[in-house]
Order: structure tokens, then sequence, then C-alpha cells
């Protein structure tokens, strides 16, 4: 027996290669999918289904892909929102071989109106299913989110609670193979680390220890998550299905005066938020290669024209992956070269950083003029908060930017510096000059209390 986790980084997103006597399964494949077929002939194993556990939000789905290239069907829950074009519909009940290995399909509905989660069984271990593929029902460490119907908030958190009681009757020695681990948008508490089992779960998940269905609805009514606008793009391309990604995900190389004569309508800088502070090219944003995931949907939509820049070539492949991954694919190219361009005389924006004690100084002389503007999240804000400082999560600055004066001085500061970054880059790239950051932010803030 095969069962292999492929995690794709950023996204925090989790899928799964399963096989036994030659056969092999995949479920939730990701966009560049080519990995499971040479995973799966690596083994011997001929993938046989595709199995989707819900209509991602926040991904691309490679399920139409892979279908093509292996010739199999893919099976999908009932009741989606809309015609899944590339699957057929799979029901609770039904049961598919691979090998010696059986899966039987569960509807779960609540994160989505279509989700199913696929319960494994091995036939030399006939006594109860040895796991489960939860897909965003069942996270370690958290359940899955139930926003994205609000017109039917309360019945789809009630939906959920049901979906869970039936995901831990399978017993305590399932293990648990969610869709996303920690970091994910579709979960806020899920632990770090990628393993567990429905005992476990059952004895520590926060959620499940909820044991009234009422209760549990009013927690999942009182949770507050963010829906970057990428998702409706995701719904989209998940329910028609998408081409393949780029089968090379490496960008074309440009120079300075490429980008110049080709005015994308974004120029990406993927380094660390230090270097982009220190000197980038003016009206770039900063989106360090680990943050495109969660932010670049914020401030990209669907075909508008990208240049990267980066310190090193292999920067700016892993920047283009996590784009493409997400279908923002009109990469124009990218250019490695600040530091020499630079050292040939190239105007260069900064961003200024500044410590506590400034920050505390600015709020004790009440300056005029000047607003300490919090980035982080909603949740983090009325968790702790410096007296004096104004709100705006950093992915909603995408419009709200509007709302601030450009002529007034802004310090912008978020738990560490790093989504601060990336807030100062944007604000800069429209119009902004009175900006500069904290450095080590709400960190630093309690550590000098």
């Amino acid at each position: 027996m095969l069962l292999e986790k492929i995690k794709t980084p950023g996204l925090s997103h989790l899928s799964y290669l399963i096989g036994s006597q030659g056969k092999a399964a995949v479920i939730d494949p990701r966009r560049d999918c080519e990995i499971y077929v040479e995973r799966a002939r690596a083994e011997g194993l001929e993938i046989t289904h595709i199995f989707e556990t819900h209509r991602n939000e926040d991904l691309i789905t490679g399920s139409p892909v892979l279908a093509k290239m292996t010739g199999v069907r893919v099976l999908h829950g009932p009741n989606p929102a809309d015609e899944i074009v590339f699957a057929d519909t799979a029901r609770e009940g039904d049961v598919f071989e691979i090998g010696k290995l059986r899966i039987s399909v569960l509807e779960t509905p609540g994160h989505t109106d279509d989700h199913l989660a696929f319960v494994l069984h091995d036939d030399d271990f006939p006594e109860g299913p040895i796991g489960v593929f939860t897909g965003d029902a069942l996270f370690v460490g958290d359940v899955g989110r139930t926003d994205f119907y609000p017109e039917r908030a309360r019945e789809v958190a009630g939906l959920l609670y049901d979906s869970l009681q039936k995901i831990c009757g399978l017993g305590d020695q399932t293990i648990i193979y969610p869709a996303h681990g920690a970091g994910s948008v579709c979960g806020s508490g899920m632990a770090d680390r990628e393993f567990s089992t429905i005992g476990h779960e059952r004895r520590n998940n926060p959620r499940l220890q909820i044991a009234h269905r009422e209760e549990f609805i009013e927690a999942k009514l009182a949770e507050h998550h963010y829906q970057p606008p990428y998702f409706r793009l995701m719904e989209r391309l998940n329910v028609e299905g998408t081409s393949p990604a780029p089968r090379i995900l490496r960008p074309k190389c440009l120079m300075l005066s490429d980008i110049r004569e080709i005015d994308p309508d974004h120029v990406v800088d993927v380094r660390d938020p230090l270097a982009y502070a220190s000197g980038h090219l003016p009206g770039s944003i900063c989106l360090p290669v680990g943050m495109i995931s969660a932010f670049a949907g914020w401030f990209i939509r669907e075909g508008e024209t990208i240049a990267l820049v980066g310190s090193a070539e292999d920067q700016l492949a892993s920047a283009m992956t996590h784009l493409v991954r997400i279908g923002l694919d009109s990469i124009d190219g990218g250019y490695v070269g600040i530091v020499p361009a630079a050292a040939q005389g190239m105007d260069m924006a900064n961003l200024p950083m500044i410590g506590t004690s400034e920050v505390q100084d600015r709020l004790e002389r009440k300056r005029d003029n000047w607003t300490l503007l919090d980035v982080r999240d909603l949740d983090e804000r009325r968790s702790s908060a410096i007296e004096g400082s104004e709100h705006i999560y950093v992915g909603e600055l995408n419009s709200r930017f509007a709302e601030l004066d450009r002529e007034r001085a802004y310090s912008v500061m978020c738990a560490s510096g790093m989504r601060a970054s990336v807030a100062a880059g944007w604000l800069q790239s429209k119009g902004f000059e009175k900006l500069d950051i904290y450095l080590g932010s709400m960190g630093a803030w309690q550590h000098a209390s």
C-alpha cells in the first residue's frame, strides 16, 4: 500500500496519492499535476480514480488536467453551486476499489454544499476504516470555515456540525488526512502538524469539544474570516475547469529597459522585505515569495500583467509557481539585478524603518498629521492593540487605500513587520509618500512593555 502526502507550500494545501496492487487514486490534485503521474509511475502504479473533496476556494484544482493526462474520470460531490463540467457525481454509499484498498463516500456539507469525505478501508484490516480524507471539513486542531454562504450562515454551520458527527463516528483509530495544514486561509486555528486521528481530535480539537449543535452554530457565527477577491476566480475556474499550468514555471528574463517598454500592470518585488525597504524600483509592490499565495490575490486581478523582481532566478521561479497556482498567469517575465542597477545610478525608492522608541515618542507627543496604521487581521486586533492606532486589514487596502489621506504620514505595523511591508509597498505604489514601517511591530511593542 502507498499513501503519499503531496504538499503545496504557500497555500498549505495537502493532496494525496494512494495505491495498491498496481492501481492508484489522487485526492484533491493541484493545477501543476504532473507530479502525481510521475510519482505513480515511479511506484509502478496506474492512476484509475481522481477524487475531489469539494470545490476549492484558494487554489485551482488540477483534476480536469489530470483527467486528460490519464483518461480517468473525476468524482465530485452533489449539490455544487454550478455544474462541475469536468466531473461525475459521487454520493454517499458509493464505493471504489483501488487494489486491496476501498474508498467509501460520505456526504459532509457545511464548508461547501458539495463537500465529501472519502473513507479509506484496507481489506487486511476489516474491523474499521484506517483513514479518512476530510477535505476542509475537519483539520488538525480546527474545523472548516462556514462563511461562504452568508445568507444561510446558521444553516451551513449546523450542516458542518452534523457532518463532523458523521466523521467522528468512523472511530478513534481513523487517521485524518485534511486538504490543508497550518497557515491556510481555510481555517484559523490549525495545529502546526499534519498528522492526527479522530480520537485525538475528539479529545483536543476545540471545536469538537462543543457538545451541543446550537452552541457550535453560535461559535461558528462568531468567527471572522476574510475572503480575498481571487476566491471568486477560483470558484469559477474550479467549476469550468482550466488550462494546464505553463510547462516552464520560470519567467522570461527581462532587462530594466524591457520592464519600461512592457509597462506591466504590476511590478512585483518578491525579495525579502528588508531588501525591498532598502531599495526598490519606483512603483513596485512588495510581495515576498512566501507571502504571494496569501496576498497576491488581494492586489492583482485576473488578466493583469506582472513583471517580477527578485534576488535570484530560483526566487523568480518560486514566485511564478505560486502565482500560477491561483490563476495569475499573465507574467511578462522577471528581473534580477536591483543592486547592480543601483550601482549604475538607477533611481530607487525606499521605505524607512522605525523602532519602538520612535513609535512611543510619536504617540506620546501626539504628532500632528500622523497615524499608526495597524494592518493585522481583526482577531489579532481584538486580542491586542496599541492605543491610538487605526486599523485596516492589509488585504482590504486593495481598495480602502482611497479612504486615506495622501498628505498624512503613516507608520504601518502588523505582528512583526512582514505584512506591514506589503501594505506600505502598496500604499507607496498608489502615491503615498510619507510612509515608514514599524520594524518588529506588535512583537517588538509587547517585548518592550
